[in-house]
């Protein structure tokens, strides 16, 4: 298993609040994406994969029209 260091971002959809939700934890995953898949509850999950530069990945998730934006760094 590779370890991340994961950055999550979850954008505020409220109106005059343009503040985001940001947490940061380490996970080990050999699949980012699947990750995501698995973390995220909902009944309509979209989920993109963009991978980076050094390894690091991007994966951007739709979960019932709440956005997320998900950086995994390896460490």
């Amino acid at each position: 298993m590779r370890e991340y260091e994961m950055v999550r971002e979850i954008q505020n959809l409220c109106p005059n609040n343009q503040m985001r939700d940001i947490f940061f934890d380490e996970v080990e995953t050999d699949d980012p994406e699947a990750y995501v898949r698995s973390f995220l509850k909902g009944n309509a999950v979209e989920v993109t994969c963009e991978p980076g530069k050094d390894g690091a990945v991007t994966v951007y998730a739709t979960c019932d029209g709440l956005m997320h934006k998900f950086v995994f760094t390896p460490i």
